[in-house]
């Protein structure tokens, strides 16, 4: 298995071993729905929203916190969210001369859907969480070696890339994320439920949000939708709200030194609240930060 991360490594070393950006570098290695992240530094914990994806690390190590729940996940494991998720999110594992990598995949459900419809039916079993860690395969590490294999072939890319996620897809399926990335692509699956609600809550973030509503929206009673939601999600409804509340006042503030406008902007009604909930989460009062984001100071972080 070693030989495998080691070869992944140098393959996206050499397309884009040259980023040298604080924090979380990105580089483009051109395949549709693969996100590479590099950094030759630990840094300390970044907030961002993480959309449902696939992701393996090929070296190093990174720690995310969701909601209650803290993971620390490394070349032995893979990590899963089906969901959009606020995290944040800590590399506490690299260096220059052996920086952390990892690879994402954007989860693309009718991808999901068509793998589905071509596998025999599975037992079900009901995920604990949208989102998840588990140990890696030899079977899965030799999947996504086939995937990224293109980054060196790119005029195969538009033949063989969707091929190739489905493969690696497949080998998600049938290990311990299985039973998620099932519920995700059925419509009367909790998972499914509750994403329906949480979307709502992602469209509507700056409004006021009743729990009557969300559970309709899920189909479920006001109690078993909260008991699901934080199954789910490891947090409340309003905790959910909060913390995408935040994050968008931050891409404001990264362009505004207005912060009351932007406390407004995002539904506060209290800019003295929203100053305090905005320093208990990213460190530094608005304006603060704000000034550091429009220096260039942020770090880069929404890569698993």
């Amino acid at each position: 298995m070693q030989q495998l991360l080691d070869q992944m490594c140098r393959r996206v070393l050499r397309h884009g071993g040259g980023e040298t950006a604080p924090g979380l570098a990105s580089p483009d290695v051109g395949l549709p729905g693969v996100s590479i992240g590099i950094a030759r530094q630990g840094h300390h914990s970044v907030m961002t929203l993480y959309q449902p994806m696939a992701c393996l690390v090929l070296r190093g190590a990174k720690e995310v916190t969701i909601g209650d729940r803290v993971l620390r996940y490394d070349p032995a494991t893979c990590f899963v969210a089906s969901l959009d998720l606020p995290a944040a999110g800590c590399v506490i594992e690299a260096c220059e001369n052996e920086p952390y990598i990892v690879a994402s995949l954007a989860l693309d459900s009718d991808l999901l859907s068509e793998l589905l419809a071509d596998l025999p039916p599975a037992p079900e079993a009901m995920p604990a969480a949208g989102f998840g860690v588990a140990p890696v395969t030899l079977s899965l590490l030799e999947a996504w070696d086939h995937l990224l294999a293109l980054i060196d072939r790119p005029a195969d890319i538009a033949f063989l890339a969707r091929s190739r996620q489905r493969e690696v897809l497949y080998q998600f399926l049938q290990g311990a994320h299985g039973p998620m990335l099932r519920q995700l692509v059925r419509e009367d699956s909790r998972l499914a439920q509750v994403r329906r609600a949480l979307l709502w809550i992602r469209d509507h973030y700056d409004q006021t949000i009743r729990t009557e509503t969300l559970a309709g929206l899920a189909g479920m009673s006001v109690p078993t939708f909260h008991r699901h939601f934080k199954a789910v999600t490891a947090m409340s409804p309003l905790q959910y709200q909060k913390a995408l509340r935040l994050q968008a006042a931050r891409r404001m503030l990264a362009t505004s030194g207005d912060a009351t406008r932007v406390a407004y902007a995002v539904g506060y009604e209290s800019p003295s609240q929203f100053s305090r909930e905005y320093a208990r989460l990213f460190g530094a009062p608005p304006l603060r930060d704000a000034a550091r984001l429009r220096g260039g100071r942020a770090e880069a972080g929404a890569m698993a």
